[in-house]
């Protein structure tokens, strides 16, 4: 597996299921020592690494979502001689065409995945890398029903199966051992600082809500610097607290003292919300949601929490009302998140679902 993701280490815990979930696995991980992103550097945690191999191979314009490659790769598969090569990068990408050309060449099978839930056309190079993994892939992986619809409109015809990239342990990402306070209410959002996330929409929701309560603002990017501005105008300071990124490890005891989590994402042409893991995270440690109605949010929220249409503050202060007013809506809500969590989008199931895949490759 090549995957960049997996240098968050709560995410290697998919990585261990796997190899739980199919004994006769051999499986080799190939991670860069970092990435950056507009979030800054992010470096490979070592969390879950048991049961299985992971190489750690430089990444060649390591921060270009769409040119990065891995210049050795090409040793690993000559060292591994894998049977099945699962390219955990989106299909229009540099380093998607490079391994699956590599790994032909070497008579593996091979895979991509995609959360892609937009039909956009790319100029070259990237229409040539989409038309080779287009036509040159034994099955595809996808994140949502929405870009599996992609996929097909743009002419994929082969094998191809829904499956989250990665789930949460319900070990890990677990309620309190004790219930949660009354009061006062903790209010977060846990995200990327830009636009197109909608938290000045957040912010201008939180005016004027009665109760106890303060919110925290958990990321970066390029529009933290204007969100702290707009806490200032609307005289929210003593209130609004932002905080930078935490570790993945810490992420669970961070939920565990949170009432309520809110997604305000909104759509963009080039972008519309492809999953929301604060959400499922959030919900295994039974955070009650909001979320806005874009993209994938109420698809992976279904009735386990609330809803507001795209951009509509209003509706999103009245329901941060109701929750900052009501014990017993935050615990409903709490329990039905983590019910669904265990029904729907725990590693293991991830695991065993990718897993199954690769055996259907082979046989």
């Amino acid at each position: 597996m090549l995957s960049k993701a997996c240098i968050v280490g709560t995410y290697q815990r998919k990585l261990e299921a796997m190899v739980e979930a199919a004994p006769d696995l051999v499986l080799t991980v190939v991670v860069p020592p970092f990435w950056r992103d507009e979030r800054g550097l992010t470096r490979l945690e070592r969390a879950y690494t048991t049961g299985y191999q992971m190489e750690v191979v430089p990444i060649a314009l390591n921060g270009s979502f769409h040119l990065h490659w891995y210049p050795g790769l090409h040793k690993v598969l000559r060292r591994v001689k894998p049977d099945l090569v699962h390219i955990d990068e989106e299909p229009y990408n540099l380093a998607t065409y490079r391994a699956n050309v590599l790994a032909r060449r070497s008579h593996a099978k091979t895979l991509w995945f995609s959360w892609q839930n937009l039909q956009r056309h790319y100029p070259p190079p990237f229409s040539w890398f989409e038309h080779y993994n287009l036509r040159r892939v034994d099955h595809a992986l996808v994140g949502s029903q929405t870009a599996a619809r992609v996929w097909r409109a743009k002419g994929y015809v082969g094998p191809l199966s829904v499956v989250p990239q990665f789930g949460v342990d319900p070990g890990t990402f677990r309620p309190p051992d004790r219930p949660r306070s009354d009061g006062p209410v903790h209010i977060v959002y846990v995200g990327r600082l830009v636009p197109e996330k909608g938290v000045d929409l957040l912010l201008n929701a939180l005016v004027g809500i009665d109760g106890a309560w303060s919110a925290t603002i958990l990321g970066s990017g390029p529009a933290e610097r204007g969100l702290r501005e707009t806490v200032a105008a609307l005289g929210l300071d003593n209130r609004v607290t932002f905080r930078p990124w935490l570790p993945s490890a810490a992420m669970p005891d961070f939920y565990r003292q949170v009432d309520v989590l809110v997604l305000p994402s909104r759509s963009r042409t080039n972008w519309i919300e492809q999953f929301g893991r604060v959400l499922i995270e959030a919900m295994a440690c039974e955070v009650a949601v909001v979320g806005a109605d874009t993209g994938e949010i109420p698809h992976v929220i279904s009735d386990a929490g609330l809803h507001f249409p795209e951009g509509d503050a209003e509706t999103l202060h009245r329901h941060l009302c109701q929750l900052v007013a009501s014990v017993a809506l935050r615990r409903q809500l709490g329990a039905a998140g983590r019910a669904r969590i265990l029904q729907h989008y725990t590693q293991q199931q991830v695991a065993t679902a990718t897993v199954a895949v690769y055996r259907e490759m082979l046989a």
